[in-house]
């Protein structure tokens, strides 16, 4: 297992990722996508794209095909590919950023609950799949049931 590099949050990028996955996976053909395709069905630049789909190849969720008829497919099936993988994935193309003064002054209480909150959510997107979110099969899933389950 490898070590964690941090908690997982969701982000801008994470979630612009995640409906990257979705209009992937909801290819029934399993032909090549062009980038193009899903940054306009997402409303997102093209630029931005390219620098997600760097990230979601480097971490094998994506293949890449060049030449007329190119474009992206899912590297594995999308009931194996948790969305905890496609937001990890998303935040690796970002270049480390450096802590600020503001950063280190937070108070230890904040970031311990901020910390815990995702530990909560990689545990229950480690157990939900793009195939999980692509069948609209959430509210019945496990994982999001017992948090549910909680808050009642």
């Amino acid at each position: 297992m490898r070590k964690k590099k941090g908690h997982l949050q969701v982000t801008t990028r994470g979630r612009y990722a995640v409906i990257a996955m979705i209009e992937l996976a909801k290819q029934a053909d399993n032909r090549p996508v062009p980038l193009c395709d899903i940054a306009e069905s997402g409303n997102i630049s093209l630029s931005y794209m390219e620098q997600l789909f760097a990230g979601l190849r480097k971490n094998g969720l994506v293949r890449s095909y060049r030449g007329p008829g190119g474009g992206y497919i899912l590297a594995k099936e999308s009931a194996d590919i948790k969305i905890a993988e496609i937001l990890r994935s998303a935040e690796d193309s970002v270049p480390a950023k450096k802590a600020s003064n503001n950063n280190q002054q937070k108070s230890a209480q904040a970031s311990a609950l901020w910390a815990q909150i995702g530990d909560i959510l990689e545990a229950c997107m480690n157990q939900v799949s793009l195939d999980d979110v692509v069948k609209d099969d959430l509210s019945a899933h496990p994982a999001i049931s017992k948090v549910f389950a909680t808050l009642e």
